[in-house]
């Protein structure tokens, strides 16, 4: 279902089938951004930070979008706001797939 501002919620499919977050954007991929950066597992580096799939259905279809995601620490910009903390988390997602699901 897409909102009065054009954007759509998703839900973060756990492997047993429930659903702990939902996150919105515009597209799946924006979603699956936002939920990457908070991943418990993070690397050091873009290159080092292990890989997840990420499964996130869209509210009011079938679609399961299917990606794998990463996120690393880096250090915030020289120019940073005052309230921003020192280290930041970056992320990064790549698409496997969708899949239809059938809820009985």
């Amino acid at each position: 279902m897409v909102r009065e501002d054009g954007k759509r919620n998703f839900a973060l499919r756990e492997t047993d089938g429930t659903e702990s977050s939902v996150f919105s954007g515009n597209t799946p991929r924006q979603a699956a951004l936002k939920a990457a950066r908070r991943l418990a597992d993070v690397g050091s580096s873009e290159e080092s930070a292990p890989r997840v799939e990420v499964r996130l259905r869209e509210k009011g279809t079938d679609k399961v979008h299917i990606y794998d995601a990463w996120a690393w620490e880096e250090d915030a910009p020289e120019d940073k706001p005052d309230w921003m903390p020192s280290d930041i988390t970056e992320a990064n997602v790549s698409k496997k797939g969708i899949e239809h699901i059938e809820e009985v």
